[in-house]
């Protein structure tokens, strides 16, 4: 049948939050509409043997009628992609996506590749979404997963992902296992790489290339993920697309198989259909540590220590003025949350650093976002106040780079080139927005190694509780970048009695450095 697209007046729609937006799609869609377009409940789907995991373990687990068997054997996984548990020493997260419902779907496991006897059921996580939720005909989608748990730390593992008829560890199947690393025990050299703002491009893929080459231990995306939600700004709209996240993670596959894709939560990454945080539609896909302040409401909140490295993932969202759709939807536990974890990490021994991602910008001059104000009032202060060692951000899709900054205005001028110190300098703060998707612009020349053009000030704009610019001169921004690009953070723990650094070097496209600089600390090791 035809299904009514959504007509909701502009008026309407900014007033409404993302719980309310899901109220309304279930309302305008219901149960009868999507038994009449031939939905079946997760429970049906049980029946088939297609779903072996517990049916409440994401939301709307629904899926499309069932059609003639598929064999197996016909059917080839997409889409892998690893997360850590809360100890990356001990837990993994296998993930990846089939096109059809499976039977039997499993991972299988081992310490070398003709030895995967270790064999693991899945969890399917099925996505349901009815023509006119948005742009796309009516899609399922089905993701699968496996907690391994009792890892070795530091230990390089073989893996495959299969299902009845799809046997990794047949000989015509090897070229499908992947490997992953745990973390090591202690302080090691090690490297990771973040952006925020991939989205689906030749661009997007150009920059995996370029990040598997860094040999990463793991990577941070900062928000705003794959865009199926084109428009961003936290209404109802026609401008959805589910299909397009598998465009991603078949995008993404070649890095995520082997490198932990670790994703804090933008404003695209709300999706009302799916649940009242709009988040339900992330959770299927991605299984994050669930050691944050509410889970429920706030699954892409979490920390993970690697070595002598404590990263925090924060959502946004909570906090934003610009896009308020889930303005304070953690009623101020996720603050509360993050003052507890940076002091009890900071009294922790065995770490030196302490890193910060999540999506809308502190500190930002371009003429799309600039600078978050809710950011500025609810968590700079914690920021400077734990001495944070960098804070990576994404949203506004260029690079650009602070100096320390302390107060709101400059600690430490940082130059290209140069060391902050975070215990009298303050933090300096990274917008890795151009990870793949259309660039936006600033209102003075770029300035970055091999080009540069410095500036005393910048006129700008931060947005405030109402919804509004701000006009402000800045004097932070000490490095621009109008082109894709990623960083790549190099761990060196120094040892005893020596210095800790952070080598942070910007990698545009072309691979060629736009930006490089230090954080510095005596090692307490």
């Amino acid at each position: 049948m035809d299904t009514p697209r959504m007509n909701i007046p502009e008026r309407l729609a900014a007033r409404m939050s993302m719980a309310e937006q899901h109220e309304y799609l279930h309302a305008r869609f219901s149960r009868r509409r999507l038994l009449r377009g031939g939905a079946v409940t997760a429970g049906a789907l049980a029946a088939t043997g297609a779903l072996t995991g517990p049916a409440t373990a994401a939301p709307l687990l629904r899926t499309a009628p069932s059609t003639e068997h598929v064999d197996g054997a016909l059917v080839a996984p997409l889409g892998r992609h690893l997360t850590f548990g809360e100890d990356p020493s001990t837990q993994m997260r296998v993930s990846w996506q089939v096109p059809v419902a499976v039977r039997k779907p499993f991972v299988r496991i081992g310490t070398h590749p003709w030895n995967l006897s270790q064999k693991i059921s899945a969890e399917v996580r099925a996505l349901h979404t009815p023509a006119g939720v948005g742009a796309s005909p009516d899609v399922t989608q089905y993701y699968l997963h496996v907690a391994l748990e009792r890892l070795h730390p530091g230990t390089t593992y073989y893996y495959g992902v299969g299902h009845e008829n799809f046997d990794p560890a047949t000989a015509h199947l090897a070229g499908t296992i992947g490997t992953f690393t745990t973390a090591p025990r202690g302080a090691r050299k090690f490297t990771f790489t973040a952006f925020g703002d991939q989205g689906v491009s030749y661009h997007a893929l150009g920059n995996d290339s370029l990040i598997l080459a860094q040999n990463p231990a793991f990577h941070l995306h900062a928000g705003d993920i794959c865009y199926a939600d084109s428009s961003g700004q936290g209404k109802p709209a026609d401008t959805f697309d589910a299909r397009l996240w598998d465009q991603f993670l078949a995008q993404t596959e070649t890095v995520a198989k082997q490198v932990p894709w670790m994703v804090s939560y933008g404003n695209h990454d709300m999706e009302a259909w799916y649940s009242p945080n709009g988040y339900g539609g992330e959770e299927a896909r991605f299984p994050l540590p669930r050691n944050g302040p509410d889970p429920k409401n706030l699954p892409g909140v979490y920390s993970f220590v690697y070595g002598n490295t404590a990263v925090i993932s924060l959502d946004a969202n909570d906090v934003s003025y610009e896009i308020p759709a889930n303005l304070n939807i953690s009623k101020g536990k996720q603050t509360a949350w993050l003052e507890q974890q940076l002091k009890k990490l900071r009294q922790r021994r065995d770490i030196d650093f302490i890193v910060v991602f999540f999506h809308h910008c502190a500190f930002s001059t371009t003429n799309q976002h600039a600078s978050e104000g809710g950011v500025r009032e609810a968590w700079v202060p914690l920021f400077e106040k734990y001495q944070v060692d960098l804070v990576v951000n994404g949203h506004n899709h260029v690079y650009e780079r602070t100096d320390a900054i302390k107060g709101n205005t400059v600690g430490r001028q940082v130059p290209i080139g140069g060391t902050s110190r975070p215990e009298t300098d303050g933090v300096v703060y990274v917008t890795a927005g151009g990870a793949g998707k259309s660039l936006y612009s600033f209102p003075v020349p770029d300035s970055y190694e091999g080009s540069e053009k410095p500036l005393d000030s910048v006129a700008t704009y931060a947005w405030d509780k109402s919804g509004n610019k701000v006009p402000e001169t800045v004097h932070w921004s000490r490095v621009r970048f109008t082109g894709y690009s990623f960083i790549r953070v190099d761990v060196d723990p120094g040892g005893r009695g020596r210095t800790a650094t952070l080598s942070v070097r910007a990698l545009a496209e072309s691979g060629a450095e736009i930006d490089r600089f230090t954080i510095a600390r005596k090692s307490r090791a």
